[in-house]
């Protein structure tokens, strides 16, 4: 993920131009972004939300872009569904939170102790901390769970959800990934400029809070 300004384009590329600030994802498997330079596909693209520094807009894209496809692709979140969020407070799930609740769901989130208070900022109805408390102890009759947990978590998520519930999961399969419906659950991120665009306008108007903890320059000493 990487955030910048277009240097150039390739042949029959029309949708950007030089000089533009854009955002985005690059693709997983052949490209990256740690440099000063990267090419990417222009559809992975979309215009830097003008609210954001570009080490701001940097760090949004894969966490962004999974809350999305995870919630309102995947397992089509709406208004007054019962969502239950595994890693509340951690990068993905801090999306995942806004999200939900930007859709109208009833939002449970898990989290530390420690972080109990931001989760609730975010818009979580309920955080349930989960060093104390076994969610399953706690919540039932769930419509979608997004884990962004994965192990133990995941494997007692099941028996949280409704019979025609959902369960996505970006952690992985699973014990069980000889199971179908296990399989189904996981989900990886792909590119989607129209997408960030999407989620960029919601920066900008402040439906998305983007958070940031500590910037690393690149290594420079070669």
């Amino acid at each position: 993920e990487f955030s910048g300004v277009v240097e150039a384009l390739g042949p029959n590329v029309t949708n950007n131009g030089a000089g533009q600030e854009v955002y985005g994802l690059n693709d997983w498997f052949t490209n990256g972004a740690q440099a000063e330079y990267c090419v990417v596909a222009a559809g992975a693209l979309a215009p830097k939300p003008k609210s954001l520094r570009h080490t701001e807009a940097a760090v949004v894209p894969i966490s962004a872009l999974t809350a999305w496809q995870g919630l309102l692709e995947k397992t089509q979140v709406e208004r007054n569904h019962q969502v239950l969020i595994h890693g509340g407070s951690g990068g993905v799930g801090v999306f995942a939170v806004q999200l939900a609740r930007w859709r109208g769901a009833h939002v449970t989130a898990t989290a530390s102790a420690g972080n109990i208070d931001f989760v609730r900022a975010l818009g979580a109805d309920k955080v349930i901390d989960y060093q104390s408390t076994r969610f399953e102890d706690v919540i039932c009759d769930v419509d979608i769970v997004f884990d962004a947990v994965g192990g133990e978590t995941l494997e007692r998520s099941w028996k949280v959800l409704k019979p025609d519930g959902k369960l996505v999961t970006i952690v992985g399969p699973g014990k069980d990934s000889t199971n179908q419906r296990s399989r189904d659950a996981f989900m990886l991120v792909r590119a989607d400029g129209q997408q960030l665009a999407n989620i960029g306008k919601m920066i900008d108007s402040g439906d998305l809070r983007v958070f940031l903890e500590s910037v690393y320059p690149l290594d420079r000493s070669s």
